[in-house]
């Protein structure tokens, strides 16, 4: 038999496996409860870890992450109704605001509904604005899909840490949405029991009239259970904005000339769909 292509390697796994030979490596030295910072980096440098990881890494360990509310019965039943991910990025605050606004504004369809210092937030666009988006989207071969068009609002808070970092928090507000989705399984719920309630009080028989009340409850949680996916996929649009301001860092902010609005997005769009 000839040799087959090797398999590839998936995120998921790639992660085990680097945290597993770090693990091991580290394992080959005594360490004990708790290391100093020079400590860390010393180890960081012997296991080849460059110090600038170490020290980003160290940074959003000590970064005000806040107390995480209790869960009520709507997030026990259904699921989160806010989305949050947050991030220590090597790039100073103000770089990161300017940066991902520009994310915002060419990868999804928000608009800027308050900007104060520190902290941003968006809403989702309407009309004729949408419409161009949209438009500008399907020319552009549905490379980049809008991840965050549930979310009723998206914010941003920056807060600078040492010199050339900040930690970075996005909030989605999902509470809409998940009502939607909640409200429609009631409805398919109350549906069912109206329906037995109504073939009891014309004398059908309980094993009958029975009937529509498990099934209708059945399809209610079902229609329920799709508030799930919905959820992650707008974690993973906030995500993959912190991904792209990541990637970002020392890199120039738009200069002036830049093309920015929709006219610009446009422009860019098109440009991209010929080419392809």
């Amino acid at each position: 038999m000839g040799q087959g292509v090797p398999a590839r390697i998936d995120r998921a796994a790639l992660e085990r496996i680097i945290r597993r030979a770090a693990e091991l490596q580290t394992a080959e030295r005594e360490i004990g409860e708790t290391l100093t910072q020079d400590e860390l980096m010393s180890l960081g440098r012997e296991v080849g870890i460059p110090v600038r990881y170490l020290q980003q890494a160290l940074l959003e360990e000590r970064s005000p992450l806040g107390t995480p509310s209790p869960p009520g019965i709507m997030d026990r039943v259904a699921g989160p109704g806010q989305v949050t991910a947050q991030r220590v990025v090597p790039i100073d605050a103000d770089l990161a605001e300017q940066n991902l606004l520009r994310w915002m504004e060419r990868n999804e369809l928000f608009c800027i509904q308050r900007q104060q210092r520190g902290r941003v937030t968006w809403e989702p666009l309407s009309g004729f604005q949408a419409a161009i988006r949209r438009s500008a989207a399907a020319l552009g071969a549905g490379k980049r899909p809008f991840m965050l068009s549930r979310a009723a609002t998206v914010s941003a808070t920056f807060l600078s840490l040492e010199s050339g970092y900040t930690h970075v928090t996005l909030v989605a507000d999902a509470r809409k949405v998940r009502t939607e989705y909640v409200a429609s399984g009631s409805a398919l719920a109350g549906a069912g029991a109206a329906s037995t309630a109504a073939m009891i009080a014309l004398g059908a028989l309980l094993p009958v009239a029975l009937v529509p009340l498990p099934v209708a409850a059945g399809i209610g949680y079902a229609v329920l259970r799709r508030y799930g996916p919905t959820v992650a996929r707008i974690q993973l649009g906030l995500e993959r904005a912190l991904d792209a301001l990541e990637g970002e860092a020392g890199r120039l902010p738009p200069g002036p000339n830049d093309r920015s609005g929709i006219v610009g997005l446009l422009t860019d769009e098109l440009r991209k769909a010929l080419k392809s």
